[in-house]
């Protein structure tokens, strides 16, 4: 998306009713990107905005900040700002935003880009609190919302709050490599990933009293993640039952404990593919899979790319 001659642009558009914690996200995490990114605020109008806190926020640019904008994201607003139609002005305003800029939303900002059809027939999540709510109202939309955030090609969706984090880590990455990208996370002492989705996230019964975790278990398994570990195993180690282990894990991380075991496969083989010349067998062998064609098969299905073009963009090691 960036030019060679000159630095990236990102536009961010707060809306009235906007949060300013997820409105700060993208330039406190873009900005760390060692002047890769230009990040400007603006509004439909010029004006401040009133956030959904005691203050209001006043900026320096109206809605023609988006014409020149290579990136833009909109900041999620309150719940109650959801209505059916588009606040005044923001048609208009995302009217200008041309053909090749890509478009992020934060959080609740997805219903923004729904309502002005950007996200028709594509994949897209939002905060786990609203999925159903969207849902009712956007049906054309492929809603996922178990996911952190959603790369649909020029269109990006993240979940709740600070997966707005997630999502500025990943243009980075997309942009720049995984190195900027642990850099960038390190300066702002975030985790460069974050293991699982949203579910993890949503409100569960309180356990029973005394009831075992099964963290010490995911610690165990990722040690031994080249073994052949099956849900007997992990719920041996944990000392419970196939269906109790099976239900706490998932009330704990989100995920089906098979499915975190291939998640964790996928995270370390990316690793292993940006920080190492092993072959994609060798690498396969290293994170669990059976063979070099499980590994693509898994890594395509999680990021879809393949091993070998993952490597050609990330690889740190020359």
């Amino acid at each position: 998306m960036a030019g060679k001659h000159r630095t990236h642009r990102v536009v961010v558009l707060a809306l009235d009713g906007v949060y300013p914690f997820e409105l700060g996200i993208p330039s406190r995490i873009l900005g760390a990107a060692d002047g890769h990114y230009e990040v400007l605020t603006c509004t439909v109008d010029g004006l401040p905005v009133q956030t959904n806190a005691d203050f209001t926020i006043g900026v320096e640019h109206g809605p023609k900040a988006l014409d020149t904008a290579d990136t833009v994201v909109v900041a999620p607003v309150a719940p109650d700002r959801l209505t059916d139609d588009l606040p005044a002005g923001v048609a208009e305003a995302l009217a200008r935003i041309r053909p090749e800029a890509r478009i992020v939303s934060i959080c609740t900002a997805a219903f923004v880009l729904a309502a002005a059809g950007l996200l028709d027939g594509r994949r897209a999540t939002t905060h786990w609190q609203v999925t159903e709510h969207f849902r009712r109202r956007y049906p054309q939309v492929e809603l996922d919302p178990d996911v952190l955030f959603v790369d649909d090609g020029r269109v990006l969706t993240s979940a709740g709050a600070a997966s707005g984090v997630d999502v500025c880590l990943h243009l980075v990455r997309k942009d720049h490599g995984s190195e900027l990208a642990n850099k960038v996370a390190r300066r702002c002492v975030v985790p460069p990933f974050r293991d699982g989705g949203q579910a993890q996230y949503i409100e569960q019964p309180i356990p029973e009293s005394g009831a075992a975790s099964t963290a010490a278990t995911r610690a165990w398994a990722l040690e031994r993640l080249d073994e052949p570990l099956t849900l007997a195993d992990l719920a041996a180690h944990a000392r419970m039952s196939l269906r109790t282990f099976a239900r706490r894990f998932h009330d704990e991380v989100g995920l089906s404990p098979g499915r975190w075991l291939i998640q964790q496969r996928v995270t370390h083989a990316r690793h292993l593919l940006e920080a190492s010349d092993l072959s994609v067998d060798q690498i396969a062998g290293r994170v669990g899979f059976a063979t070099g064609a499980s590994l693509r098969q898994h890594l395509h299905a999680a990021i879809g790319v393949t091993p070998q073009a993952y490597r050609r963009t990330f690889q740190t090691v020359r």
